[in-house]
């Protein structure tokens, strides 16, 4: 099932976890955006520095460290997204109280065992 995801801190540096997501969520057949501090291509995914509108998010997966998660609160929750994924290093108790409080499924976990345990 494709669920559209949002990468928040994607990068097209190949030594990133988000890369390997990135790549990862497209072999896996979701339609997948990316947001990182530099444009670039990833497999078919252009990745943008601008927040943007997207309609119909199932996931966020989070690849900011929580310092550089606060500017993008608004954001994420404007999306509406059924979850956010806090991969390891991107945990933070007041995003996921907010998350909560918008009806929103925060998930403590790694985007990259989720795909390949097929619990994504």
């Amino acid at each position: 099932m494709n669920k559209k995801t949002l990468v928040l801190g994607a990068s097209d540096n190949p030594n990133r976890y988000s890369y390997l997501a990135l790549h990862s969520l497209r072999s896996k057949g979701h339609d997948v955006i990316g947001i990182g501090r530099h444009a670039g291509t990833v497999a078919d995914v252009e990745i943008t520095t601008e927040q943007q509108e997207i309609k119909d998010i199932d996931t966020v997966t989070l690849y900011l460290n929580p310092t550089h998660q606060q500017m993008y609160y608004n954001y994420i929750l404007s999306l509406r997204p059924k979850r956010i994924i806090f991969n390891p290093g991107t945990e933070n108790d007041e995003l996921e109280k907010l998350a909560l409080e918008h009806n929103i499924q925060p998930i403590e976990a790694c985007t990259l065992v989720m795909l390949s345990t097929g619990q994504y």
